[in-house]
């Protein structure tokens, strides 16, 4: 997706600066005979931070592009506690990182998986109770994705059935690859989408069309998808150069004023819930946030200059 360069990937217990200090970039005064630390412990969500460039980044503050990765690939990266749980942490903390433009969600293992939705071997397991318990963490989890306030994008390769084509309806933008297979095939299972899946796709696909993927538990192609207005992008041919498309739209969106994509993200989403007359007043008052910045000067000097601006988001 980004320029090929192997770095480590880290759990999202480890998202926080401190977490690009691991021992193979950290130096010593004295000689040590112990043996080099282990690995970093598989983790069910593995992240990693790129620069505009799409280079990883090494220091937290060059990482504008994260990337979560969704990792249980013997499972089809269904949704357990575990993930669940790491991916709670992970937005939680992107939300009030000032650092991050863009994230993007995706998979280790693309072509199998996406997310093949919740984790019903381990539900069976569970009480009511626990499993009233779980569904309520992951409408939070998919409400606190949709409320990052920077761009969120769902790479979806393989499989997206019930929560994982929830998950992706909670991000702003959807990229499908020509292998790609959604649904929300909660009723032949005898429930429904209870993680947003009602609401959110009626408000991308409209509601009629809503109704008969729902109704009936459907699951589409990627182009199918593309034509119904499921997803944005679709990556064509073998899908090979889809992850190079993945990356300069990331770019694009990392590269522009950071405090003008937050406003703008506010604007119409917070604007799409309300009357015009009230999403316009919204609009008026997000403008006025940019207005004072050092990006919006930096935005017009560029424009003089014939040059690429370079904003720092203040």
């Amino acid at each position: 997706m980004f320029r090929a360069i192997t770095i480590a990937c880290y759990p999202s217990s480890q998202l926080l600066p401190s977490a690009f200090l691991s021992p193979r970039f950290r130096t010593s005064s004295s000689k040590s005979t112990s043996s080099p630390p282990p690995p970093p412990q598989s983790s069910p969500l593995l992240i990693t931070r790129h620069t505009l460039d799409g280079f990883p980044a090494i220091e937290h503050k060059d990482g504008v592009i994260v990337e979560l990765a969704l990792n249980r690939p013997e499972a089809r990266n269904a949704l357990n506690k575990s993930l669940v749980s790491e991916l709670h942490e992970a937005i939680a903390s992107l939300g009030q990182d000032s650092t991050a433009r863009v994230v993007v969600i995706k998979s280790t293992s693309p072509t199998s998986a996406f997310c093949a939705g919740a984790d019903l071997k381990e539900r069976t397991s569970m009480s009511v109770t626990e499993v009233s318990s779980f569904v309520s963490s992951l409408r939070a989890l998919m409400d606190g994705v949709e409320n990052l306030p920077i761009p969120t994008v769902a790479v979806i390769e393989g499989a997206a059935f019930g929560g994982g084509l929830e998950l992706a309806l909670a991000c702003d933008l959807r990229v499908a690859g020509p292998k790609a297979q959604m649904g929300l095939t909660e009723t032949s299972l005898a429930i429904i989408p209870g993680a947003g899946g009602t609401q959110r796709l009626p408000r991308v696909v409209g509601e009629a069309k809503a109704k008969e993927l729902i109704f009936r538990a459907v699951r589409i192609g990627a182009r199918e998808a593309w034509r119904v207005g499921l997803v944005n992008v679709l990556m064509e041919g073998d899908g090979r150069g889809g992850g190079e498309e993945v990356g300069r739209i990331c770019r694009e969106m990392a590269s522009n004023g950071p405090v003008a994509v937050r406003a703008a993200k506010k604007a119409v989403r917070e604007g799409m819930q309300v009357d015009l007359r009230t999403g316009l007043e919204l609009e008026r008052e997000c403008y006025a946030t940019v207005i004072p910045t050092e990006d919006r000067i930096e935005g017009l000097r560029a424009f003089k200059e014939k040059r690429k601006p370079v904003y720092n988001g203040r």
